[in-house]
C-alpha cells in the first residue's frame, strides 16, 4: 500500500450530486496521492455508483445512519488520521497539510475546522458568525466542520456511539475527554441547503431543539427521520407541508 498520510471517509445516503461535486473538489487537493477516500453509502445505488465513478472506495453497510456509514468506513481505512467529511462539505486545498501539522503535537488527539456556508445570503453569514462563537466558545464540533482524529484514538474509543442523532456532537464530548483537541482556523466551506429549504431561523430553532433534549439526556432518535427527511429523499429537502383537511 503506498504511504497514505489521511482517511476521507464521507457518509452518504441518496446525495449523488452533492456527493459528486465534493469528490471532484478533493481530486484537487494537495498531496491527493497520499490521500485515500472512502465513501459509505446508503440508499439509491445507480446515482451514487455513478458519482463515485471510480474516485473512491465505495461501501453499501448495513444500516443508514451516518454514525453506521462513518463507522464503516472507519473499519477499513488505513491512514494514521481519519477525516469524516459531509456529502456537500468541501475542506480547503491543504487540508492534509493543516491536519498534519495540527496533529504533530504528542497530546493531540484530533479536531475539526472552521465553518461557513457555501452560499453569500445575508441570514447564512449571520449564522455562520453566531455558529463561530458557539464552537470556540464550548470546543463542541459538529460533522459539518470535517471531525479529524487519530485513527489509533478513534478505535479505542469504539468510534461513533449508535445513535440517529447528535453522533458528532457525543463524539466531539468524547474525543475532548481523550486528549487536547485542535480547532483549524481555514474554514470548511459547506453547503446551507438546508437552512435555506427549510427557513434558516426555522431550522437554527429545531436544531436549538435538539440540543436542549440532548443536554438534559432526552430522546433525540425519535426526531432523526423530521431532521434526515424521508429516506427515498436527498438531505436538505423541505420539510413536507401540514396536509389540509
Amino acid at each position: 500500500m503506498r504511504d497514505i498520510a489521511l482517511s476521507v471517509i464521507i457518509p452518504a445516503r441518496n446525495d449523488a450530486e452533492a456527493l459528486s461535486r465534493t469528490l471532484g473538489d478533493l481530486e484537487h487537493l494537495e498531496m491527493r496521492e497520499r490521500v485515500e477516500v472512502i465513501v459509505a453509502a446508503a440508499g439509491e445505488r445507480p446515482g451514487t455508483e455513478r458519482a463515485v465513478g471510480g474516485r473512491a472506495r465505495l461501501l453499501w453497510p448495513d444500516g443508514s445512519t451516518r454514525a453506521r456509514l462513518m463507522n464503516a468506513g472507519a473499519a477499513v481505512a488505513g491512514a494514521p488520521a481519519l477525516l469524516f467529511l459531509h456529502a456537500d462539505s468541501l475542506p480547503p486545498r491543504d487540508a492534509v497539510a493543516l491536519i498534519g501539522a495540527a496533529l504533530e503535537g504528542p497530546d493531540v488527539v484530533g479536531g475539526a475546522f472552521e465553518f461557513r456556508f457555501a452560499e453569500p445570503v445575508r441570514t447564512l453569514r449571520l449564522l455562520t458568525a453566531m455558529n463561530r462563537i458557539r464552537y470556540r466558545t464550548t470546543r463542541n464540533y459538529y460533522g459539518d466542520q470535517g471531525l479529524f482524529v487519530r485513527a489509533e484514538v478513534f478505535h479505542r474509543l469504539g468510534g461513533f456511539r449508535d445513535l440517529a442523532l447528535m453522533e458528532d456532537l457525543d463524539w466531539s464530548r468524547r474525543l475532548r475527554r481523550a486528549g487536547r483537541t485542535v480547532l483549524i482556523t481555514t474554514p470548511i466551506v459547506s453547503s446551507g441547503r438546508r437552512f435555506l429549504a427549510r427557513g434558516p431561523w426555522r431550522t437554527t430553532a429545531f436544531c436549538a431543539w435538539l440540543l436542549l433534549l440532548y443536554t438534559l439526556r432526552l430522546d433525540t432518535d425519535r426526531y432523526a427521520e423530521h431532521w434526515r427527511g424521508p429516506a427515498d429523499r436527498a438531505p436538505g429537502s423541505p420539510w413536507p407541508r401540514p396536509s389540509r383537511r
